[in-house]
């Protein structure tokens, strides 16, 4: 199980920012919902990116709206299954 962390959360925008725990590796993660279960997608950053979201989060909305719109499936952590939710 992946223990995320999350270090900056705008509640605003419905995004977080943070470090999965066991890995090290950065994320930002949206809610999703498919209908019978909300949840999270997360997706990797890198640390120098990490920081800036940290820092600024306006700057992280552009690729929130990507993420969203489902551009950065590749960077997604954990594979969504087949009843994969749409965003909030």
């Amino acid at each position: 199980v992946m223990k995320f962390q999350d270090v900056l959360v705008s509640r605003e925008h419905m995004f977080s920012v943070g470090i999965e725990q066991d890995s090290g590796r950065f994320y930002v993660s949206i809610p999703v919902s498919n209908g019978m279960a909300d949840y999270e997608e997360y997706y990797e950053i890198n640390q120098a990116t990490f920081e800036l979201f940290k820092r600024d989060p306006d700057a992280a909305l552009p690729f929130v709206a990507r993420c969203r719109k489902r551009e950065l499936d590749e960077l997604l952590i954990v594979q969504p299954g087949t009843n994969r939710g749409t965003a909030i």
